[in-house]
């Protein structure tokens, strides 16, 4: 009966399908001419040690991810430790005390929360920046309360997130993010647009950097790793701000010009290569899922016959034990840590316990096929990635639903 259903679902899906495959053929083309123009070799890939002075790989690297997102500059550091590290170090890089800046997709993703309001930890509030946030519209950014906030306030930054975090949101397309900034700039705003880009790259054929953004950061265990990076982030946008970013990340006297990674940068230019097919594969996956639980009579988001905007998929499934259950069956059926029993627990950064299936070869990856959720009503799986369409079909079959 299952696998009936999963041969219809996959029928009804071979459009949307054909359309990833189309992004995919023209992001891999972008990425594969990206590594033609710096003429990548062998040297490339070794590592460097003390100082790290002269590491063409590394310099390389960067410039390759820029010339990937069409952006004047970029860092792509094994130094940095996860997405939230990324934009903490933009935050850090950009705003000065007294300074204000608004998100304009609600609150943050939890493990931001800390980094801008926490007491007496180093936060943004302890250096006295100033936070405000604007709530979506019906799943729109409020242009109207945008306007306002901006008339009346000077911020030095704007802030925008593309995925959906632990919110009943979809996440943002790239026509959505270039509306926000002509609206954002037609305001008389001339200061920084951030991105939070997380699980959102090669998703679509443009990134955020062509339609206007200045500044956004991410994850390699997430898409732009490719599910072979071993680690990572990554920070792309206007030279000004990477500059800063730099200073942030080393130190303001040295910038970008010293750090050795003795390790070697192989992984991160391969996963950085295979990341369009990857991505690809993910969606695939989510699209099946999305469809075969919707049959199944549970909401999902993006919905059925919605293209998705990210890697990610929330299945709202109303019910704790139901929850846990869905989320265990994705360990079960990962490739890594198999035998393992998942159990709710209290996680760095978040506020409610967290469930967290990420039986991956990459600690924690999540363009990986993994599932994480908040214990709380109504019980959401927020699912991501799948390094093989195939992989995402297995488990599927064999979730009890």
């Amino acid at each position: 009966m299952k696998e009936q259903i999963i041969k219809d679902c996959e029928l009804k899906l071979k459009e949307q399908f054909e359309k990833l495959d189309d992004i995919a053929q023209f992001n891999q083309e972008k990425v594969l001419n990206a590594f033609k123009k710096n003429k990548i070799a062998l040297r490339h890939f070794y590592g460097t040690n003390g100082y790290g002075y002269g590491d063409d790989g590394k310099f390389t690297l960067n410039q390759l991810l820029a010339d990937i997102f069409k952006a004047e500059d970029a860092i792509l550091s094994p130094y940095i430790a996860s997405g939230t590290h990324a934009l903490s170090l933009c935050l850090f890089a950009i705003l000065r005390p007294d300074d204000e800046f608004v998100s304009i997709t609600g609150k943050p993703y939890d493990t931001l929360t800390d980094v801008i309001n926490g007491k007496n930890n180093g936060s943004l509030k302890d250096y006295g920046v100033k936070f405000s946030f604007i709530d979506l519209k019906n799943d729109k950014i409020d242009f109207d309360e945008v306007k306002k906030y901006l008339l009346e306030h000077n911020p030095k930054m704007v802030y925008l997130q593309r995925s959906r975090g632990y919110d009943w949101r979809k996440a943002l397309s790239i026509d959505e993010i270039e509306e926000a900034v002509k609206n954002i700039r037609s305001f008389g705003y001339n200061g920084c647009i951030m991105l939070d880009n997380c699980y959102g790259e090669f998703v679509e054929k443009k990134e955020a950097i062509e339609v206007g953004v200045n500044l956004l950061a991410g994850s390699m265990i997430k898409n732009i790793g490719g599910g072979i990076a071993p680690t990572g982030g990554y920070v792309v946008g206007d030279k000004k701000y990477i500059d800063l970013v730099a200073n942030r990340l080393i130190a303001p006297s040295v910038g970008n010009e010293v750090g050795s990674y003795a390790y070697g940068y192989r992984l991160f230019y391969q996963g950085l290569f295979m990341a369009p097919h990857i991505v690809k594969e993910a969606l695939k996956g989510s699209l099946l899922f999305g469809e075969v639980l919707s049959r199944c009579g549970y909401e999902t988001s993006p919905k059925s016959g919605e293209m998705p905007y990210d890697i990610t998929r929330s299945i709202k499934l109303n019910d704790e034990k139901k929850l846990i259950s869905f989320i265990q069956k994705i360990q079960e059926y990962s490739p890594v840590d198999s035998y393992l029993t998942l159990e709710p627990w209290d996680m760095p950064g978040y506020t409610n316990k967290v469930i967290m299936a990420a039986g991956c070869f990459v600690q924690g990856s999540s363009i990986e096929l993994s599932a994480d959720a908040p214990i709380k009503p109504p019980y959401i799986a927020y699912m991501q990635g799948g390094l093989t369409y195939e992989h995402s079909k297995i488990v599927l079959k064999n979730i009890e639903l």
